[in-house]
């Protein structure tokens, strides 16, 4: 808002995602973009001249020039997070770390740990939690039995510094705990590496202590763009396409009566194979009252993290929320790692 005081941001790594949060950032009203940061003097200079900030190549000299630096995007690859996000949380400097946290569930703790020392605000960036379609969901309260998950993409060559699981994947990862909120009883999964050194194909089974078993596919060698979620619950079923930011929930109390009358027909013997089943269901579409400009999923992060910055508040995805999602990914890759085909020689896993 135009009232909240007006936080110096940087944003360190200007690749795709970066350049996001730039743009993000210059657009937002209750932030000012100072800088912006990669060792790609090139690539730094022109995404700074596109957005009238300045650019630098080290974090040293960003901090050096910018004593009044109050949050920042931390947007390099998942290797680095723990050596561009300390100096920034040292000097309580809130950072937005792109997801996955860390490369390894021990690094997530320690950068954690980090933030906790200095009181700095630290938020994992899973863009996906400010879906409007995900917030509509979490809104709802149910509580999942069974979740079905499809994330599926062509190969675009990028972030092939982590396999699908760290790069895809932990989206619904981060979102099926969120929802599910239980300790993982077991994993089971099996993926393959086609055209990178990690895994390109993934597909994970989760059984919780609640009893509920969530089926996890990720993909980047689809020949289409999927990304949905489909959600059971002993109240309602829930469709979700986090692409299209839309959804639709069958409730139970409202279509009881009708599916008790096809239970009766049935065990009266009646001959249904014409019936439109479709006709039958009472369909809601998922929807969400939001605050203007908050349909977009990071200018609804990046306002939710400056908030955060601003209060020194937990932000909406903690560190805590990062380092689950991290082991939750961590977990799949060692199950994964236990998978063998007998017999396959194929590509490797």
């Amino acid at each position: 808002m135009t009232d909240q005081p007006i936080l110096d941001c940087a944003v360190l790594g200007v690749g795709r995602m970066g350049n996001h949060h730039a743009r993000t950032y210059k657009n937002l009203d209750g932030a000012r973009l100072v800088a912006v940061v990669d060792p790609d003097e090139d690539r730094a200079y022109v995404v700074a001249d596109q957005y009238g900030c300045a650019a630098y190549t080290t974090t040293e000299e960003l901090l050096e020039k910018h004593p009044a630096l109050k949050a920042a995007t931390v947007a390099v690859p998942t290797q680095f997070h723990m050596s561009a996000a300390r100096p920034l949380l040292e000097r309580q400097i809130a950072c937005l770390v792109e997801k996955p946290l860390a490369p390894s569930r021990a690094e997530a703790r320690e950068l954690a740990e980090v933030a906790k020392q200095h009181k700095a605000v630290l938020q994992v960036g899973h863009t996906e939690r400010f879906n409007p379609a995900v917030r509509a969901v979490a809104a709802m309260g149910i509580t999942p039995r069974f979740i079905e998950v499809d994330r599926v993409s062509p190969m675009t060559f990028r972030s092939l510094d982590v396999g699908v699981v760290m790069d895809m994947m932990i989206h619904d990862l981060d979102i099926m705990h969120m929802l599910v909120n239980s300790e993982v009883q077991r994993v089971e999964a099996a993926g393959i590496s086609v055209i990178s050194q990690y895994e390109d194909v993934a597909s994970a089974r989760f059984v919780f202590e609640s009893g509920c078993v969530a089926n996890v596919k990720a993909s980047r060698l689809a020949l289409k763009t999927e990304r949905k979620m489909r959600i059971f619950s002993e109240t309602a079923y829930v469709s979700l396409d986090y692409q299209a930011r839309t959804g639709v929930v069958i409730r139970l109390a409202e279509n009881a009566e009708a599916l008790d009358e096809i239970r009766r027909l049935l065990q009266d013997g009646v001959d249904l194979t014409e019936l439109d089943y479709s006709s039958l269901v009472n369909l809601d579409e998922l929807t969400m009252d939001l605050p203007p400009g908050e349909e977009d999923p990071l200018t609804a992060e990046l306002t939710s993290f400056l908030d955060a910055a601003r209060t020194g508040q937990q932000p909406t995805v903690d560190a805590e929320a990062g380092y689950t999602a991290v082991d939750a990914a961590e977990r799949v890759l060692a199950a994964m790692r236990a998978h063998r085909w007998e017999g396959f020689s194929g590509a490797k896993i």
